[in-house]
């Protein structure tokens, strides 16, 4: 296993090596490289930025090289402060291995590689391409957007010749191979991530919620502004509707502050209590833009049905009156009238359970494991 700093020096080539952009958050992304992990055991995983803390703590059994830049906590913390550094610190670590599969929202299709790159695109860098909705607003009124919007050309620019160095791309969504397609001018075959919840695997009660009956509206996801979780939770404000919400963020205090008696903001949960969180819903949902979205596969896979934003990966995961309904917009209003039709509409829970099943990790596996063969065979 070998990275170094700038060029890499001669030594032998490791036939495979993963990459991520940043392990500093519990995200679909996470888990799809959790995934990978499981499909390549025992590859190096090299990063930028890595926080054991937060992240999954499955990564911890994982041989995670990150970054120098890592040394500086407040970027652990909150990655988005690392934005004006991160260019330089994806381009100065050269992977030197046969086959690279970077998992990659931005950065991580950057790094140098010594052998062939094969690139998961979760999305091209949304700061970039979709900055307003990056930081939840104009960039011209956040601290981090004039900043970013000075260093937009040469990122692009960086961007194009990362890009250009890629041999395979795939995607995540058909909107992604779409976006792949007009950003890079480049195809991408479609490998829609799996879910990975073993609903045969333990579950653990959550104290907080031991007040809460069965059936609750649940919320899982990063709290950062183009979620849209405050919406949800406007949703269910005048309703009572008991509300589960389970993430961390930027937004957590925001939304603390005014966080409504029969809503629980929930973080830092194991996967035996995220298990029983799913196992005892009523519904999910989701509110957010998704270039795929893992969260509605997970629900499924407890016969879990979705009240989802019509965008975006969704269109992909959800079948319409079978495994979920959709709102329009991400509005209060529209958001609560799905809610309430979610409520009476007659689910198959045995469709929602099949929905859930095409989407495998031993699926996903073998196919990337296919990916990764064929890609080495190349001259």
């Amino acid at each position: 296993m070998t990275a170094t700093t700038g060029e890499a020096v001669p030594t032998t080539k490791i036939p495979l090596a993963l990459a991520h952009d940043y392990l500093t958050q519990r995200g679909g992304a996470e888990r799809v490289v959790l995934t990978m992990l499981k499909a390549f055991p025992g590859a190096p995983l090299h990063t930028v930025l890595y926080h054991r803390g937060i992240t999954y703590p499955e990564f911890k059994n994982a041989n995670v090289i990150p970054h120098p830049i890592n040394r500086i906590s407040r970027f652990r913390r909150d990655h988005r402060l690392a934005l004006p550094a991160l260019r330089r610190a994806s381009s100065g670590v050269t992977i030197d291995a046969d086959v690279t599969i970077a998992s990659s929202s931005g950065w991580a299709h950057g790094f140098p590689t010594t052998g062939h790159k094969v690139v998961y695109c979760h999305n091209p860098a949304r700061w970039l391409y979709q900055t307003d909705e990056y930081l939840g607003g104009s960039a011209w009124k956040h601290p981090l957007g004039m900043p970013l919007l000075a260093m937009r050309p040469r990122l692009k620019r960086w961007d194009a010749r990362s890009a250009e160095s890629v041999d395979v791309y795939l995607a995540n969504s058909r909107v992604v191979q779409r976006r792949i397609a007009e950003t890079y001018g480049r195809s991408a075959e479609l490998l829609p991530p799996p879910h990975s919840m073993d609903v045969t695997a333990a579950q653990e009660p959550i104290e907080e919620l031991a007040d809460f009956d069965p059936g609750y509206a649940l919320v899982v996801s990063r709290l950062l502004p183009y979620k849209n979780v405050d919406v949800v939770i406007d949703a269910v404000r005048r309703t009572k509707r008991p509300l589960v919400v389970i993430g961390s963020g930027p937004e957590a205090a925001r939304l603390r502050a005014d966080l409504p008696g029969h809503v629980r903001l929930l973080s830092g949960l194991s996967d035996e209590q995220l298990r029983w969180a799913y196992a005892h819903a009523g519904m999910l949902v989701a509110a957010s833009h998704e270039d795929f979205g893992l969260t509605p596969l997970e629900a499924a896979a407890f016969g879990v049905p979705t009240v989802a934003l019509r965008a975006g990966g969704y269109l992909d995961t959800i079948l319409e009156g079978q495994t979920g309904l959709f709102f329009d917009h991400p509005r209060a209003d529209e958001v609560a009238a799905a809610m309430a039709d979610a409520d009476t509409h007659p689910w198959d829970r045995r469709a929602i359970l099949d929905r859930a099943e095409a989407f495998s990790e031993a699926k996903f596996i073998d196919r990337l494991r296919t990916i990764a063969d064929d890609v080495r065979t190349r001259a």
